[in-house]
């Protein structure tokens, strides 16, 4: 067998199970047929038949052309076969050049892998080469042969992105579908940093657990690689799951009840007015195909496993795969138990371990990879493999315990980092036998790397452990350094300091976003040292940094860089639970707690987050030092979400208060403000007299006040009401006079607003003069924008007025469009919007039949928003 650089060549049958339960008796003499085939063109191009792997060959050869004539030879003997009316087999081949080692006649390495990885890439009857084998052929292509760059793609090893290349070879097939990559199916998969090496047998074995069940846990101590191994077997499984492969990092997640919230955020779904987000995520998953990944379930267990179940009896196609120290306790649950890398035994007297029996051992692999990472020239020898042995049967097989020793290589000579290490672990043994050999190891693998670390890298190290979910330099620097906490470094010296970490590889840094973090097992280790320090005034730090954060970026939300700020809070949302959790604990933590809440509130609205802003904001009330003066607005805070949860009984409870506190104060602009939701709950309740006196105070107060934004918003209010009860005649004026003063203000939201108001008016009277123009002006401001209530209100005047005109079919379609955007949003249409729409829509039904208004509704649901819109503005300028 060829050795050193070897030309590997992988195929498959595309669909073969299909071709095997359709035809079973025709598949046995094609695969019989095909056997012969590609046996044929490997030996006749001086190749080696490696082995056949279930419906497909692995080969290797030592020139590229002739695995190249091989790959074509077997393409154009099973088309010509298929044309005489044999069984078609679409094969596809994956062809790359790279290093390897032969062994018990079969290859091992990750450039093998890498071949395998490419041609599942690929679909039948496609060919595709990497970047080496495209430079190994140079101008030797064969006659009528040409190449198509396909880019860099991510293949399912999560590693570096492939350049690939597609051969073209008429009259066989050329055109094919996007290339089967981690691109092509939805996924939040990220890039990993560096090479998964190892554990083949395991990842066939869950992938055989995972097709019988629907949840399986990974279990075993922390630093086995269980959040690792779930991301790299979720990446094989691509084509198993058309709606996606998600993951769920559970880590910094430190209260219970924020579970769902953390798996919502990874699915892009917003909390729906008076549904519970947990019923929102079984709505989502009823009809879905996909794989979610629980990360890091120790310390929530109750809480996943409750999620799980409700997952899990809402969608009959879900799969969950959960990493734990514990198992969940889930009806239906498959447990697997990490197991360690494989590590040598220890060395003998009598023996010396050759280079080549050291590296079929896992452990050796992945200590070598890391090592020559940081130490490019290191490589196995007979005079290091002794030491590597030592090193890797002392650390157990632990993946993170070889990554931590390894990273030593940078500094200290093979020989001298197994002595120290060996010497290390001799002089400290634990006392508690309850703990688990293999954690009593990690631990003290991770001591050994604390106390290898200066003073200034120890006291950085423990203080990051404040951060939750990653952090940025400027935080790092913000938090971790300074005048407050006597620091025996500079800030300025932060960004070193990091940076010696990260060579140590006691943090990681994600260098495309800019951010870094600590691996949990490091983290939990980096709070024990940092409690016991008694450092504790860096968690007051943490708290002053980012309720900052929050505070720059309300503003913010409302402006023309709100993207960017919403992106920056979704980044840090796990460190801003975290400061509120220890803001509650200060005895100043219900100011700061209110103070946190309030800033964030416009966040939780526009992430379709309420139920988390709710808590945050509740949990700040409840402490028992929350001053009165910020109380009011804390009231009014959590009534206006409840509202908008349609939670209206409990949303009167907390607006009476704050209502209650305002007067006490005399803050007629405050009391102005809290009219208004109030009225809104009495409305949810169906209490439109107290309603109207809520909205008419409302309106009294501004009017005296002489602020027109609030005058505004209580005359729309107002004008609601009376529209919603019928009385258009009295709804009229006031948005009209909401109009004046929002051009005056240039509010363009409201002015879009009060243009719809207008046109709902005059609809609802059965008129339709003078509508078009209102809502195109409406639709032309809330599109330059991107006003998604605005978007909403335009479908909604355009359905009535595709009514009140006879077009039926447009009507339906703007309806499937409207509720595709309510689902997508959260948004939901207030009462007054709601009376306005419902007997239009029952008009408009009764226009066409049944099947015509579902298919047209239905193109509504699967259009985007902004070609609908775009189109609609030229039918409304007909």
């Amino acid at each position: 067998m060829p050795d050193n650089t070897v030309c590997f060549l992988f195929s498959d049958i595309e669909g073969s199970t299909r071709l095997w339960e359709q035809h079973t008796e025709r598949m046995r003499d094609a695969l019989a047929q095909h056997d012969a085939i590609t046996l044929a063109a490997v030996m006749a191009h001086k190749g080696v038949l490696v082995k056949r792997t279930g419906d497909g060959i692995h080969a290797a050869f030592t020139d590229v052309r002739q695995a190249l004539l091989a790959t074509l030879q077997m393409q154009h003997k099973l088309a010509a076969r298929e044309a005489a009316g044999d069984l078609p087999l679409a094969l596809r081949f994956g062809l790359h050049l790279g290093a390897s080692q032969a062994r018990d006649n079969d290859y091992y390495g990750p450039e093998v892998n890498r071949a395998a990885r490419i041609m599942s890439a690929a679909h039948g009857g496609q060919v595709l080469l990497s970047q080496g084998v495209v430079d190994g052929l140079g101008q030797r292509l064969p006659a009528g042969v040409t190449l198509l760059e396909l880019g860099a793609v991510r293949l399912r090893d999560l590693s570096q992105p492939q350049r690939l290349w597609q051969v073209l070879a008429p009259p066989l097939r050329t055109d094919f579908p996007a290339l089967r990559s981690l691109a092509t199916t939805p996924n939040n998969l990220a890039q990993q940093l560096n090479r998964f090496i190892g554990r083949e047998q395991v990842l066939l074995e869950l992938r055989t657990l995972l097709s019988r069940h629907r949840l399986v846990t990974l279990c075993g101590t922390g630093g086995i690689g269980k959040s690792r191994l779930s991301v790299q077997l979720a990446a094989t499984l691509m084509d198993d799951f058309p709606d996606g492969v998600w993951f769920v990092e559970l880590a910094p997640v430190l209260d219970a009840a924020q579970v769902p919230q953390a798996v919502a955020r990874v699915l892009g779904l917003k909390e729906l007015p008076g549904q519970p987000l947990v019923d929102t995520l079984a709505d989502f998953v009823q009809a879905r195909q996909l794989l979610l990944i629980l990360d890091n379930c120790e310390h929530l267990l109750p809480a996943c496993a409750a999620l799980a179940k409700r997952l899990m009896q809402a969608g009959a196609q879900l799969k969950l795969l959960a990493t734990s120290r514990e198992v969940l306790r889930v009806a239906g649950e498959a447990l697997y138990a990490v197991p360690t890398l494989s590590a040598p035994n220890p060395v003998g007297a009598a023996t010396r371990p050759t280079p080549e029996l050291l590296m079929q051992h896992a452990g050796v692999r992945l200590f070598v990879d890391r090592a020559s990472a940081v130490s490019p020239l290191f490589h196995v020898n007979a005079d290091n493999a002794v030491a590597v042995a030592e090193i890797c049967h002392r650390l157990d097989g632990i993946p993170l315990a070889i990554e931590l020793a390894a990273a030593r290589a940078r500094a200290l000579p093979i020989e001298t980092l197994a002595k120290r290490l060996i010497d290390s672990f001799r002089l400290v043994t634990t006392q508690d036998e309850t703990v688990a050999p293999r954690q009593r190891t990690l631990h003290r693998l991770i001591d050994w790397s604390h106390d290898l670390l200066n003073p200034a890298e120890q006291q950085l190290f423990r203080r990051l452990a404040v951060f939750a979910g990653g952090w940025t330099l400027d935080a790092a620097e913000a938090v971790c350094a300074g005048p407050a906490l006597g620091s025996g470094f500079d800030v300025d010296d932060v960004a070193d300091l990091l940076a010696n970490l990260v060579d140590k590889s006691l943090v990681a840094l994600d260098a495309e976003c800019g951010r870094y973090r600590l691996l949990e097992t490091v983290r939990l280790y980096a709070l024990e040292k940092l409690l016991a320090s008694g450092d504790s005034d860096v968690r007051g730090l943490h708290l002053a940094f980012y309720l900052a954060l929050a505070e720059a970026a309300r503003p913010q939300l409302a402006g023309a860089d709100q993207g960017e700020w919403l992106l920056r809070l979704d980044l840090e949302r796990d460190n801003l639970m975290a400061a509120h959790l220890h803001g509650l604990r200060l005895e100043a933590g219900g100011a700061t707690g209110l103070r946190l809440s309030a800033a964030l509130r416009p966040y939780w609205l526009r992430r379709g987050l309420l139920s988390q802003g709710l808590k945050m904001t509740v949990d700040a009330l409840a402490h028992p030092n929350a001053p009165v003066a910020a109380r009011g607005s804390g009231l009014f805070d959590a009534g206006q979400l409840c509202s908008f949860m349609g939670r209206h009984a409990q949303a009167q409870g907390y607006l009476e208060e704050s209502l209650a506190l305002m007067r006490a104060q005399g803050d007629e602009a405050r009391v102005a403000a809290v009219l208004q939701p109030l009225g809104m709950a009495a409305i949810g309740q169906g209490d439109t007299t107290r309603a109207r006196d809520c909205f008419a105070e409302a309106v009294r107060l501004t009017r005296g006040l002489g602020d027109p934004r609030r005058l505004a918003a209580a005359l729309n209010a107002m004008a609601q009401l009376l529209r919603m009860t019928g009385d258009l005649d009295a709804a009229e004026p006031l948005y009209a006079e909401t109009l004046r003063l929002a051009r005056a203000l240039e509010h363009r939201e409201s002015m879009a607003v009060s243009l719809l108001n207008l046109a709902m008016v005059t609809l609802g009277r059965q008129r339709t003069d003078g509508v078009p123009a209102l809502i195109a002006e409406a639709l032309q401001i809330g599109v330059v924008a991107d006003f998604k209530s605005v978007a909403l209100g335009v479908l909604d005047a355009s359905i009535g007025l595709a009514t009140l005109e006879g077009d039926a079919l447009l009507a339906a379609r703007l309806h499937g469009a409207a509720q595709a955007l309510l689902r997508q949003t959260g948004l939901q249409r207030d009462a007054a919007d709601a009376a306005f729409l419902s007997p239009l829509l029952t008009s408009a039904r009764q226009q066409i039949n049944a099947a015509s208004w579902l298919a047209a509704e239905a193109a509504g649901q699967a259009a985007s928003t902004e070609p609908v819109l775009d189109e609609l503005l030229a039918w409304l300028k007909r």
